[in-house]
């Protein structure tokens, strides 16, 4: 287009100007081609004549159309150039706060000075797997696609990280890593991405400081290299640093800090564990002191301290070596505090001996001190003849100590980043790699040093690599297009780089002159000079002989020499380092150390010295200059770049007071200069910078074409006629293979035609609108006129007759108003005279009033003063009387005590005290002739007793001579005898310890009985005054309306706690799952790696791998010794217990420490029974002594048996009498009540089981008879022998009783000493009875004490509940008697809700109570069932010989010709093929046309005949095997939605059968008869349950995770970018918009709404094909659309080309369509509808009006779903698709940022894809019959036989 087409009227400009760069402008008057002035207006409407001229002045640039301003992409920009780009950028950061930007293969980051929420976990997941071009700007989205690329192209990547100090360099490094430890977390535990993370901290604190324009500048570059493995997780890094700036250590300038370390001991000085370091304050300290301001704001050092030394140990640095570390830190700054002393006029100095800081910095560092004070003030020369020490001066002594410090830190600062890289080191075989380079970007200051130029060297190279990339990055375009292209031209840096790099450069020059011994910066500059005065990049200034000036691609920048060559040798004398590498601290010594130092071998050739000293060669190390190093660094990191592909961040310091979110343009303007975005713009627009598809190109203009040219089908072609039509000029446009590209301007020219377009379209439907308008008024006007005539003229006649009504009105008001105005006036002249009158005689009775008081108190005073007078009088007389009495007395009293002490002294007085005595004596005789008649009753009771002895003894004595006559020995009978007298002593001793602890506890008992009582009268009172209380609350409450909005919302509050609840249960069980599949992946990788070939699975090995269940094994043994944890889980209800995972986790403890009792007791028994057998074979004769012990002794435990249960029984029979009758008197108490009725039902229990224990004695006795008669029939031996006796198991006290019957037939063998000394025996055994039975006894009576004090303490509980239930009751009659009568009425209806649902509770829990003893009694009952039939099976197998497969078909052929009972019979055997034919192998469609759930059905039948049979094992390894069963199918179908649905129905089916079946009143409500009857026998499965239960989630949240899974990739292209309306999303006009990431792929196929609504049902009708309940298939709708949602919101937030009306209309009508296929498969109370409100809410905050302050309140009530952050995030975002909309003001946006924001708030932006709804699993019975089950042949299950 010619210049008079494009600077036309109102065409806007941009002009430069001084201040803000560049000036917005508008042309007022037309522009002809070669005028010298251009007519223009600023905005704030100031005229302004801009000169033009062909050279010096040229035309401006042109702006861009307000729709494209804000683009994500600045190549998209149409008219490409430097305003364009700063305006863009501006109006993101300022308008949106949008901090990225991209520019072509860049992304853009400008520093907020602010923390924004958008780096969480949530953005992170929303940017992971997206395309790069299809989210908005981010520093996620760059290492998305690096990651991506990697992944893809298999090619390491680099993410180059630059710009100025303060620009956020740092900060957006540590984001990248974040992303890749988020994405590519590391498989094992090693938590290698942690360490890359912890590095942070530490390099922070040893490398940044705080400078003018960054308070955490990095001061070294560094290039960390992230390591990946085949399958892409992190195992590993490297870190490679550069340029560390070491002069900071030793000077700072002002406002500047020393690197962070320093300043963090220094706050950490007064730790203990830093009290040996010798710091004080940063202040103290001249190497931390120097930029006077040792503080930052908001950072606090020791903090900071503690964070890095937790990265440490992180990283596997030790305590002692991080100890070491901070002494060479605290040492550094010790060194900077020596003070050298000058000596002879500053030409030699010294150091003071008593230097604190020498001394300190010497402990630190294990040096010697005498040393290192000399070596700091002299240095050695070495000549070829001679060594010299020589004196420095006092400037010298300090730059050495200077040199020495800078020295010391690099020195750490490598150690440290070596030792991060071994942390970091991984043994593992890196397969690719992402580099994250974080440097310096291009730096110029007043005063350029050696650090400035190695910086701008480094940017150099980095911009020619840049350069070269993106002119390969178009050149890839065009030849992928297949369009013609010619060479663009681009800025080549070489000539610079060889300025400075090649050879006699100024790096070449520099070393050289390093080398020269007197060599200095002058004589350098001198050199440079000469050199390089032909460069063109090279200059020298006017008016300085000591500085050069290096054009870079930059800028210019002027560098001063002086310093140069120090930097450049950065010398350090060789004595100190080698006093620092004697030094006795390890760590310090290797610091110094050069890693090729190598002793050198030891020889057994004689060493032969010469005769004068060689001077030693000096190190390598030291002879390579930084320039050298540095050089050398930079070129390796350059093949890593080129070796890898790059991408860009450039980041941007808005401006130089760290201000949030305030924009310099001047700054901004030369950072972009100077990081290489404005030469990527230039690139761009030599070429064909805006690209379009042709169907976006086609959908944006079609509004241009006729009618006649839409006829084709093909778009391409109706494309390239409208350009050729509209745009003469072929070279402005090439047609591509899948784009049309356009030279810049063009799209801005197509936009106005579109525009101008529009505009007539306009104004012709405004002029057809206005006519019909202005007609329409027309009518209006003549109807009101002629309406206004009509009401006019009845107006008028109103109004006539209204004033004829008023004016006989008002004569009727005069005629009132005068009788009025005459009546007040007579009654005012009355009303007066009554007042004087009532005046006058109330002043004349009040004087007479005071003439009566004057009288009346002139005489009460005369009557006070005369009553004083006497009383004063009185007193003195009684006072006189008083003083004459007391003489009197006293005078009496004298003469009285001297006649006492002559009585005392008379013999009367003796006799008196002796009549006394007298009286005792005879008190003691009367005690003393009592206590003898004591005396001789107990000796009359002795003697009976001695009389009763003596008999015995004659007896004893009698049989005692039988025995002597008998060959026995003597010593033997005296044993007996006393064991025989001792043993009696014992038994009496037992007896009356018995008889005193019977009367104990009958005194005790009698006491808590009366104790009982009172306590029950106060109950009962007590209660009383309750029932009075809720009497007159219930009165109160009559009154009142029913109220029950509080008790709505307050289940409704319940129902959100139990659903929390349910979810942090369902959570942790997910975990778990999480946790079991990662140890099967581990197992399963450990198996594989443990596998060789040949070899074969032992049986052992097989059985434990197909046994292996993270769920215990549960039998009926293990469920019996667990009673206490079951009986806690019925207490608590199944839901609260599966919500109590720690007691599920305790119940399964449980189980395995009984399992580890079990086998404990087992091998006990083991070593028992050999312990017998070995008895057996020492000794025959003892044997048969044993044997008959042993049958003597169980006679006598049968007979001690059945006397402790009877006696047990009757005591049982008196105490439920006794608690019948308590219970009978307290019949007003229905609670107590209760309590006895359940303690009457826990006493029956007691007295079933003494039953059973007395059936256990007959059985034993029966056992017993039947042994000794076997053996008297098997005995053939010699009748003196005893029939042997086996009884297994006895218990202990028959031990002990065999034990002392040893003890007393050790040397008897004959059969009449076995006979005597059975007898004795039996008493032995007696008296071990009584004991045990004493014992018993005291144990019950200890029972019966704890159980009265237990009911006692329950009784003070229930009564100080009572009363804080009437002090409660008390408050709420005091608190409604103050309400007003409808808070009255409201509170008491509260209170009664509170109260209902209380005592709803009590007897729900009372229910649970009875139901728990039912069970109980049905357990008892299953044990009495299995002994009985243990005992019928026993006798049928000794009755019959048969074998078990005759009998077993026998049985079958029997119970065919019965009904079938619903079960399903298998060998142990084809269990395995049970499970191969129904779960593993097994295919939903086999099963389709079959009953729902078939699996489930036949599984439950083969689980009921193993309980109809009592084969606990059988249930066991059925239920067990069938939980690993499904895992396994599972696990190996983990992406299969129809296998998941499969057997998620199946097993929540198995799990309501177990329910149905259980035999619980709770589930049989629904059951019929025949149901019922078909109810489990013998095995409680509430565990199992549970375990089911358990897999069932798992199961659930599988089948979601394979559903969102599905979904996922379709969602944002069927919510947002499909045409659900056609014709109705407008394409914005992005022009350059291109598919910027390379992972894109350009021919994957779009997803429609259709397409998701048809998954969503094919997804509802597996499920329901399946049978799964309908609840669980809302749930998992609802879960589903949740993730649609969020997945469409967050999109929606993170995405501004979406976010516009026609997209608001599209989601409109999207989720309408979702809600009508909810309604349409009645699904629509699922509460799915209402997951995507958010989603219905953020499509109307799209399409309503966004300007007024009336605006703003309509969305902040109409979004409350939404968050304020949310919401001004989509309003931020939202983009006009024409010039006809406009965009959302910053005013309205803040306005509503500053409205109160709701509570309920989330603080995170991104709504949360990973959330699941916690699931319920309800119980819902089935109505189909077992009896009638039919099992299809093609399952292969014949050997099921029914039962």
């Amino acid at each position: 287009m010619s210049v008079n087409e494009l600077f036309t009227k109102f065409t806007r400009v941009w002009i430069p100007d001084p201040d803000d760069v560049w000036k917005a402008a508008e042309i007022i008057r037309d522009y002809k081609e070669g005028e010298p002035v251009l007519h223009l207006k600023l905005e704030d409407e100031t005229p302004l004549d801009y000169p033009v001229g062909p050279k010096s002045n040229p035309l401006p640039f042109l702006r861009n159309p307000d729709i494209l301003v804000g683009e994500n992409d600045l190549t998209a920009l149409s008219y490409l150039h430097e305003p364009a780009v700063l305006h863009n950028l501006k109006v993101r950061f300022l308008e949106p706060n949008h901090i990225y930007t991209y520019c072509g293969i860049v992304l853009v980051a400008i520093n907020p000075y602010e923390q924004l929420h958008i780096y969480g976990e949530e953005v992170i997941r929303a940017y992971s797997g997206q395309n790069m071009g299809d989210m908005d700007p981010h520093i996620f989205a760059v290492a998305e696609e690096a990651y991506k690329q990697m992944a893809r192209d298999e090619r390491n990547q680099s993410i180059i990280v630059s710009g100025e100090s303060g620009a956020g360099k740092t900060v957006s490094a540590k984001y990248a890593m974040r992303f890749f430890a988020t994405v590519g977390g590391s498989a094992s535990d090693t938590n290698v991405e942690e360490k890359v993370l912890a590095s942070n901290p530490i390099m922070e604190a040893i490398g940044n400081a705080k400078t003018t324009r960054n308070d955490n500048s990095s001061r070294f570059g560094k290039y960390i290299q992230i390591g990946f493995s085949k399958h892409y997780h992190i195992i590993g890094a490297n870190m490679r640093t550069y340029l560390l700036e070491k002069s900071r250590v030793v000077f700072q300038a002002e406002e500047e800090r020393n690197y962070h370390i320093f300043y963090q001991l220094c706050a950490s000085a007064s730790f203990p564990e830093f009290k040996d370091l010798g710091l004080t304050s940063a202040e103290d300290f001249t190497f931390t002191s120097m930029g006077e301001n040792i503080f930052i704001d908001g950072v606090n050092d020791a903090e900071d301290l503690e964070k890095t030394r937790e990265a440490f140990t992180l990283l596997g640095i030790k305590d002692n070596s991080q100890s070491s570390i901070f002494k060479v830190v605290a040492s550094i700054l010790h060194l900077g505090n020596i003070e050298i002393c000058s000596d002879r006029g500053g030409e030699s100095c010294h150091v003071l001996t008593d230097d604190l800081h020498l001394k300190h910095f010497c402990r630190l560092l294990g040096v010697e001190l005498q040393q290192m004070e000399h070596w700091l003030c002299h240095r050695k020369l070495v000549t070829a003849s001679e060594t010299y020490v020589k004196n420095m001066s006092t400037k010298q002594a300090e730059n050495a100590r200077d040199a020495l410090a800078k020295h010391i830190y690099a020195r750490m600062f490598d150690w440290i980043v070596e030792h991060i890289n071994k942390a970091l080191h991984t043994s593992s075989k890196q397969h690719s790699f992402i580099g994250v380079l974080d440097i310096y970007g291009f730096e110029t200051f007043e005063v350029n040093s050696f650090e400035q130029f190695c910086i701008n060297y480094a940017n150099e190279k980095l911009q020619q690599q840049f350069n070269s990339h993106v002119f390969k990055l178009e050149q890839e375009e065009y030849m992928k297009e297949q369009i013609p292209w010619t060479l663009i031209d681009f800025y080549d840096n070489q000539p610079c780089i060889d300025l400075i790099e090649a050879r006699l450069g100024i790096l070449d020059l520099l070393d050289e002159e390093c080398k020269v011994p007197k060599g200095t910066d002058q004589n350098w500059a001198q050199k440079l000079y000469k050199q390089n005065s032909s460069s063109a990049h090279f200059q020298k200034p006017r008016m300085s002989n000591v500085s050069f000036i290096i054009i870079h691609f930059a800028d210019k920048v002027e560098y001063q020499c002086e310093g140069f060559l120090e930097k450049n040798r950065d010398t350090v004398y060789e004595e100190q380092i080698n006093i620092l590498k004697a030094s006795q601290f390890q760590l310090v010594s290797d610091l110094f150390h050069n890693k090729d130092d190598v002793a050198p071998p030891k020889s057994s050739r004689v060493n032969v010295r010469a005769a004068k000293p060689t001077p030693r060669a000096p190190n390598k190390e030291h002879r390579k200059t930084v320039g050298h190093q540095f050089r050398s660094s930079l070129h390796l990191l350059m093949e890593t770049l080129n070796a890898t592909t790059p991408h860009y961040v450039r980041c941007i310091k808005p401006n130089d007071f760290k201000e949030p979110f305030s924009f310099d343009s001047r700054r901004a303007v030369q950072q972009l200069r100077a990081c290489g975005v404005l030469e990527t713009i230039r690139i761009s627009a030599a070429g064909y910078p805006s690209r379009w598809t042709y169907p976006d190109f086609f959908n944006r203009y079609r509004v241009l074409l006729k009618k006649s040219d839409m006829t084709s089908a093909d778009k391409k072609l109706v494309c390239k006629n409208l350009l050729e039509t509209l745009i003469k000029e072929p070279d402005m446009f090439q047609f591509g293979r899948t784009k049309i590209f356009f030279r810049a301007g063009q799209v801005a020219y197509l936009e106005r035609l579109r525009a101008d377009r529009f505009r007539s379209a306009c104004i012709k439907i405004q002029k057809t609108v206005r006519g019909w308008l202005q007609r329409v008024r027309y009518r209006k006007i003549r109807k009101m006129a002629v309406t206004l005539q009509r009401y006019g003229r009845g107006y008028l006649a109103r109004r006539l007759a209204d004033f004829l009504r008023q004016t006989r009105a008002a004569l009727i008001c005069q005629k009132q108003f005068r009788m009025v105005r005459d009546r007040r006036a007579y009654l005012r002249v009355r009303r007066a005279v009554v007042t004087i009158q009532a005046f006058t005689r109330g002043m004349f009775t009040r004087r007479i009033y005071q003439e009566f008081l004057l009288h009346h108190k002139a005489m009460v005073i005369q009557k006070t003063v005369r009553g004083w007078l006497q009383r004063r009088k009185f007193r003195r007389a009684r006072d006189a009387a008083v003083t004459i009495q007391c003489g009197f007395r006293r005078v009496r009293a004298k003469r009285r005590v001297q006649e006492l002490k002559i009585e005392a002294r008379s013999a009367e007085r003796l006799k008196k005290l002796n009549t006394g005595m007298e009286n005792k004596i005879v008190q003691l005789q009367r005690k003393m002739d009592d206590q003898s008649k004591e005396l001789r009753t107990q000796n009359e009771q002795l003697v009976q007793v001695n009389s009763g002895l003596g008999s015995e003894v004659n007896k004893l004595q009698k049989q005692l001579e039988q025995v002597k006559s008998r060959p026995v020995g003597g010593a033997q009978v005296s044993s007996l005898q006393e064991e025989l007298d001792r043993l009696r002593e014992e038994l009496q001793e037992a007896s009356a310890q018995r008889k005193r602890m019977e009367e104990e506890h009958g005194n005790e008992k009698m006491g808590l009985q009366q104790r009982v009582e009172e306590l029950e009268r106060e109950n009962s009172l007590l209660k009383s005054e309750k029932e009075e209380m809720n009497q007159r609350i219930l009165q109160q409450s009559k009154s009142s309306g029913e109220d029950t909005s509080g008790a709505s919302q307050r289940e409704t509050s319940l129902q959100k706690e139990l659903d929390a609840e349910r979810q942090r249960y369902q959570n942790h069980l997910k975990e778990f799952s999480r946790l079991e599949q990662r140890y099967d992946n581990l197992k399963e990788e450990l198996s594989l790696s443990q596998f060789q070939p040949g070899h074969r699975r032992n049986p052992s090995a097989q059985s434990s791998l197909e046994s292996d269940s993270n769920y215990p094994s549960v039998s009926t043994s293990e469920v019996g010794d667990t009673e206490d944890s079951i009986q806690l889980v019925e207490e608590m209800g199944v839901e609260k217990a599966a919500m109590d995972i720690s007691l599920f986790m305790k119940l399964q403890k449980r189980v395995r420490e009984l399992e580890q009792e079990r086998k404990r007791l087992q091998v006990n028994l083991d070593k028992m029974e050999e312990l017998a057998k070995r008895r057996d074979s020492e000794s025959r004769s003892s044997v048969s002594e044993q044997e008959t012990a042993d049958l003597a002794y169980n006679n006598l435990k049968r007979q001690e048996l059945e006397s402790e249960n009877k006696k047990l029984k009757n005591d049982l029979n008196e105490m439920r009498k006794t608690i019948a009758e308590r219970a009978s008197k307290n019949n007003s108490s229905n609670e107590l009540q209760d309590g006895y009725n359940l303690l009457l039902s826990q006493l029956k229990s007691a007295n079933e089981e003494l039953d059973a224990r007395k059936e256990e004695v007959l059985i034993l006795r029966t056992q017993i008879v039947s042994a000794v008669q076997l053996r008297e029939k098997n005995d053939q031996i010699d009748s003196t022998k005893v029939p042997e006796v086996i009884i297994s198991k006895e218990p202990v006290d028959q031990e002990e009783a065999l034990k002392a019957y040893h003890g007393l037939c050790e040397s008897k063998h004959s059969l009449q000493d076995w006979c005597y000394l059975n007898e004795d025996g039996e008493l032995g055994l007696a008296y071990q009875g009584l004991k045990q039975v004493a014992r018993l006894l005291e144990a019950q009576l200890q029972t019966q004490t704890r159980q009265h004090k237990d009911e006692l303490e329950a009784l003070h509980t229930q009564i100080e509940l009572l009363r804080d239930d009437i002090e409660k009751k008390q408050e709420i009659l005091n608190y409604t008697a103050s309400l007003s009568p409808e808070a009255r009425v409201e509170y008491s209806v509260q209170q009664e809700i509170t109260r209902l649902t209380n005592d709803n509770l009590d007897l729900k829990e009372l229910v649970e109570k009875l139901e728990k003893n039912e069970r109980k009694l049905k357990k008892q009952l299953r044990i009495y069932m299995k002994k009985v039939q243990e005992l019928e099976v026993s006798q049928a197998a000794a009755q019959t010989s048969r074998s078990r497969p005759e009998l077993m078909r026998q049985v079958t052929v029997q119970r065919k010709e019965k009904d079938f009972e619903g079960m399903l019979e298998y060998y142990k055997e084809d269990e395995a093929l049970l499970f191969k034919a129904l779960i593993s192998d097994i295919r939903p469609n086999t099963v389709s046309a079959t009953v729902p759930c078939l699996p489930a059905y036949i599984l439950f039948m083969c689980i009921r005949h193993a309980d109809y049979v009592n084969d606990d094992q059988k249930v066991e390894s059925l239920l067990t095997s069938t939980i690993n069963s499904i895992k396994k199918v599972l696990k190996k179908n983990n992406e299969d939605f129809e296998t998941t649905s499969f057997w998620l129905a199946n097993t929540s089916r198995l799990l309501h059968c177990l329910k149905q079946y259980s035999g619980d009143e709770v589930f049989m409500t629904q059951n019929t008869s025949k149901q019922n009857e078909h109810c489990l026998k013998n095995f409680d499965l509430a565990e199992y349950r549970q375990v089911l239960s358990d897999l069932s989630i798992q199961i659930y949240q599988q089948l979601i995770k394979v559903a969102e899974g599905i979904i996922q990739p379709m969602i944002v292209s069927a919510m947002l970018e499909s045409e659900s309306i056609p014709s109705l999303a407008g394409v914005k006009p992005m022009g350059g918009y291109r598919n910027r990431s390379s992972s894109m792929d350009t021919d994957a196929s779009s997803y429609t709404l259709q397409a998701l609504i048809r998954q969503l049902g094919q997804f509802h009708d597996t499920m329901q094909d399946h049978g799964l309940d309908p609840e669980i298939v809302g749930q998992v709708v609802r879960q589903l659309f949740h993730c649609i949602n969020a997945i469409t919101l967050n999109n929606l937030m993170l995405r501004k080309d979406v976010c516009s009306w026609s997209t608001g209309m599209q989601l409109r009508y999207n989720t309408s369509q979702m809600e009508e296929w909810l309604r349409g498969n009645n699904l629509f109370q699922s509460k799915a509808a209402a997951t995507l409100e958010p989603l219905i809410q953020a499509a109307q905050l799209l399409q309503v009006k966004k300007k007024t302050t009336q605006d703003a309140e309509a969305i902040c009530s109409l979004c409350t779903a939404l968050s304020t952050q949310q919401i001004v995030k989509i309003l931020n975002l939202y983009t006009p698709l024409n010039e006809f909309e406009e965009r959302v003001s910053v005013s309205f946006i803040r306005n509503i940022q500053n409205r109160p924001q709701q509570t309920s708030d989330p603080p995170q932006l991104l709504m949360d894809t990973k959330h699941m709804f916690p699931v319920l699993f309800p119980y819902t019975p089935s109505a189909l019959r077992l009896e009638t089950m039919h099992i299809p042949a093609s399952l292969g299950l014949d050997f099921l036989v029914r039962v």
